[in-house]
């Protein structure tokens, strides 16, 4: 079975009008125009935007392990899309995932501003950092379904952490890159044929 739907889920302080969402959304569109596409902008509380997408998705066709859903994750959307994932089977990709944002967000608390639009700002809560520790999924239940795309350039995140977490999984690891994937134009037609769209 094909993936007729497709979820993308965008980073901290990203929005779905992120580089990678948008060419992404075009590529979707122009070749696979029976997907229904759907990138949400994420709350900043971990609980309220995975309890949004669950929502969304409850009456998406998800047949645990093979089909009908999938999902895009860039670094704290990877870790929600893991969760995503491991919930209903569905086949992942991560771009440059978060594996630890509980951690790594701590020292995030307060007043931020989109990447997108600086006007626009949201705080960042205290309980939001016990939220994502919540949200962590487990070991994968089946690697097989996901693709990372792990740069070791990152300059946010750890590509050992990341490549540790994703083990037995297909990862790309880059020489070089960064946070962003500067060079995702290079990475799409791999993520789409990974994904098998309809």
């Amino acid at each position: 079975m094909r993936i007729t739907h497709l979820l993308y889920l965008h980073g901290f302080r990203s929005s779905p009008q992120s580089v990678k969402a948008r060419k992404t959304a075009t590529a979707v569109q122009e070749r696979h125009p029976a997907v229904h596409w759907w990138c949400p902008q994420l709350a900043p509380s971990p609980r309220a935007a995975l309890q949004m997408v669950q929502d969304e998705i409850a009456g998406w066709p998800a047949q645990a392990g093979y089909g009908g859903m999938g999902v895009i994750g860039s670094s704290l959307g990877g870790f929600y899309a893991t969760a995503v994932a491991e919930q209903t089977g569905c086949k992942a990709v991560l771009l440059n995932p978060a594996v630890e944002p509980a951690r790594d967000l701590a020292r995030h608390i307060g007043e931020q501003s989109a990447w997108h639009d600086p006007q626009e700002r949201f705080f960042f809560e205290p309980r939001f950092v016990d939220e994502l520790k919540a949200q962590r999924a487990g070991p994968l239940k089946m690697p097989q379904n996901y693709l990372a795309i792990i740069a070791k350039g990152d300059e946010v995140l750890d590509w050992r952490e990341m490549t540790a977490r994703y083990a037995g999984a297909s990862v790309q690891l880059l020489e070089g890159g960064d946070h962003a994937l500067s060079d995702f134009d290079r990475h799409l037609p791999s993520i789409l044929d990974f994904l098998a769209l309809a």
